[in-house]
């Protein structure tokens, strides 16, 4: 079976959640305004190779006639949705308030673990960790809760401000370091919050 590419995933979820929820699958026409497609052609050509990729089947002459197949049910069972909460600084540190930013679907296979209700994302703005290969646009996976070792990167909030730096310890004392030559390190005057420490990577290319 062949690979789908991240727009046809994010269509096939879509089509299975419908699927699962409601009972039927979308038109092309909601899928198409679901997605922001300019129209319902787009929608048929996506669903076209994803049914070509054989994830997908449609029943003659029925309506609604869209059925995931059952190697897609099977993957699902791999899979799981991680809560995304807007950007996180890679860079100075912000002073901004998370909110809520849909979530992301990763196989749990492909990240090496399995997330817990603790586990959340965030989409990294800067490049002050490209040191550790954390780029401008990534989602970053952390897990809510855990300790953090020296070493470890972590979301943290130092004097109120939220920032993705790696956690050091020197002295006895904690501070965060970034992973470019740019920036300096932060060191708290006031208090140092662990937000998660992180467990995974997930990078995007434009379609």
């Amino acid at each position: 079976m062949m690979k789908l590419t991240v727009k046809q995933q994010r269509v096939l979820d879509f089509i299975h959640k419908c699927q699962q929820t409601q009972g039927v699958t979308p038109t092309h026409q909601e899928i198409a305004a679901h997605f922001g497609f300019r129209s319902p052609n787009a929608a048929t050509e996506h669903l076209r190779l994803i049914r070509r990729k054989g994830f997908l089947e449609s029943v003659p002459r029925k309506a609604r006639a869209l059925r995931v197949t059952s190697a897609l049910l099977k993957l699902r069972g791999r899979l799981a949705d991680i809560p995304l909460y807007g950007t996180i600084p890679a860079g100075f540190s912000a002073d901004r308030e998370q909110q809520p930013d849909g979530c992301v679907t990763v196989d749990v296979a492909s990240i090496g673990f399995k997330p817990t209700r603790n586990t959340f994302a965030l989409r990294v703005a800067g490049d002050s960790m490209i040191g550790r290969h954390i780029c401008d646009g990534d989602i970053a996976v952390f897990e809510h809760g855990a300790e953090p070792r020296p070493g470890q990167i972590v979301a943290a909030l130092i004097d109120r401000q939220s920032t993705l730096k790696t956690f050091v310890v020197k002295n006895g004392r904690p501070f965060l370091k970034a992973e470019n030559p740019k920036y300096p390190d932060l060191i708290p005057s006031e208090e140092l919050v662990i937000q998660g420490v992180f467990r995974a990577l997930i990078r995007q290319t434009n379609e």
